[in-house]
C-alpha cells in the first residue's frame, strides 16, 4: 500500500489508452496532457500497480482506507511529517489498526532533527546536502551539475525496500510489525560515504585540479568517433605492461618519464597528453577490442540511446518487455533470487482506475 495522492478524487480516472506507433518512437496516450508524449516516469515507476485515488479529508474515505490498512503487511508513504499529523497519517495512529503491519517512513532529512518538517527532492537532499553534488565537479573551478530525475530516488527506494525486508523478518520472528525509516539524505551520505569518513577522521581531501593534473591512469579519453570512456588503471605494476603493449609504445616501459609509478605522476600532465592524442586518433571499436583482451579495467561512457539495443542488458534481462505493452521495454528492478522467475512488468495504472 502506498499512499500517494491526498487530493485525488475518490471517484476513478479514465484508463490508459492503448499504446500506439510500435516503433522506436513509441507513444503512449495517458488521457491527460499531450497526447504525442510518453509519460515515462510513470511507466517506469508505477508499473505492476493499482490505484485507489481517496480523499483522505472525507470520512467515508479514511474508512474505507482503514478497511486496507487491516489487512495490508507494508504501509509506505513519504508524506511531509505535517500533513500525516494533519491526515492522521503517522505511525501511532495506523499501527494500531494491524499489529503485523509494517509501517515504512521515508523522509527527506530524517525523523528528527530541526530539519524533520522540511520538504525536499532528491536533487536537495541525496544529491546536494550530502555533498555528492560539490564531490563531482571535474576541477575544484568547475560549475555545480545538477542531478537527473530519480537519480537519488531510485537508490533510496532500494534501501527502503532492504528496510522494509528487515521488518517483515522480525515479524516472522515476533509474530508483531513495526516502523523502519530511511531519509533521502541518509542515503545521500551513505553513496559519498568514502568522502564522509575522510572528513571524520579529520583528513583533508586533495582537491580537483585541472585536466592532467589527477591520475592520467584514472582518466576519461575521447576516441576519434567521439565515444568517451574511462580508464581505472589502480594496479600499476600489473596494468601499466598492458596499456603500454595496447598502445605499442614499449619504450615507455624504461622511459625515465613514466616508468615508475612516481615518475607517472610527476609527469602526469605529459602522459595525460599524449594518450589523450593516441585515444583521439582511432574508433571506440578499435580500443575496445584491444583493451578487452587485456586485464586493464576500462569502460565505456554509455548514453541513454545506447541501453535500448545494448546486448550486454539483453543477456542480463533487464529490459523487460511490458506484458501487454505491444513490445514496450521497461527497467528490471536491479537484484535477482537464483530460482524465483519475476511476474513480467503490467502496464502502470491511470490514477484512480481501481478505487471502485
Amino acid at each position: 500500500m502506498y499512499l500517494q495522492s491526498p487530493d485525488a478524487s475518490l471517484l476513478p480516472l479514465p484508463p490508459h489508452t492503448e499504446i500506439v506507433n510500435l516503433q522506436r518512437n513509441r507513444t503512449l496516450i495517458l488521457g491527460r496532457g499531450d497526447p504525442d508524449v510518453i509519460d515515462y516516469f510513470w511507466t517506469l515507476d508505477s508499473r505492476n500497480k493499482e490505484s485507489v485515488a481517496l480523499d483522505l479529508k472525507a470520512p467515508a474515505a479514511r474508512a474505507f482506507l482503514d478497511t486496507l490498512i487491516a489487512r495490508a503487511d507494508v504501509f509506505i508513504t513519504n508524506y511531509p511529517f505535517p500533513v500525516r499529523e494533519r491526515l492522521r497519517l503517522r505511525a501511532e495512529d495506523v499501527l494500531p489498526l494491524n499489529k503485523r503491519l509494517i509501517y515504512a517512513s521515508l523522509s527527506p532529512y530524517g525523523e528528527h532533527g530541526p530539519q524533520r518538517d522540511r520538504t525536499a527532492f532528491d536533487a536537495t537532499a541525496w544529491w546536494a546536502r550530502s555533498g555528492l553534488m560539490d564531490m563531482v565537479r571535474a576541477t575544484g573551478g568547475t560549475e555545480l551539475s545538477l542531478s537527473v530525475p530519480g537519480m537519488g530516488d531510485h537508490p533510496t527506494a532500494m534501501a527502503m525496500y532492504g528496510a522494509i525486508l528487515t521488518g517483515l523478518y522480525r515479524r516472522q520472528a515476533t509474530g508483531e510489525g513495526g516502523e523502519v525509516t530511511t531519509s533521502l539524505m541518509a542515503n545521500g551520505l551513505w553513496s559519498n560515504g568514502c568522502q564522509v569518513q575522510a572528513a571524520l577522521c579529520d583528513l583533508e581531501l586533495m582537491p580537483r585540479g585541472e585536466r592532467g593534473q589527477r591520475n592520467p591512469m584514472v582518466e576519461f579519453y575521447v576516441t576519434a568517433d567521439g565515444r568517451e570512456f574511462t580508464l581505472a588503471l589502480v594496479n600499476g605494476p600489473r596494468e601499466w605492461p598492458q596499456l603500454v603493449s595496447v598502445l605499442e609504445r614499449p619504450e615507455w616501459l624504461t622511459d625515465p618519464m613514466f616508468a615508475t609509478a612516481m615518475d607517472r605522476f610527476l609527469n602526469a600532465d605529459l602522459l595525460a597528453t599524449l594518450l589523450g592524442e593516441m585515444f583521439g586518433a582511432e574508433t571506440w571499436a578499435h580500443w575496445d577490442a584491444r583493451l578487452s583482451a587485456t586485464g586493464i579495467t576500462y569502460g565505456l561512457v554509455g548514453r541513454i540511446t545506447d541501453h535500448p539495443d545494448d546486448p550486454q542488458l539483453e543477456a542480463n534481462h533487464m529490459l523487460p518487455e511490458f506484458e501487454d505493452g505491444f513490445g514496450l521495454k521497461t527497467l528490471d528492478s536491479p537484484f535477482q533470487v537464483t530460482g524465483e522467475v519475476k511476474s513480467q512488468p503490467r502496464r502502470a495504472p491511470a490514477v484512480g482506475q481501481h478505487t471502485e
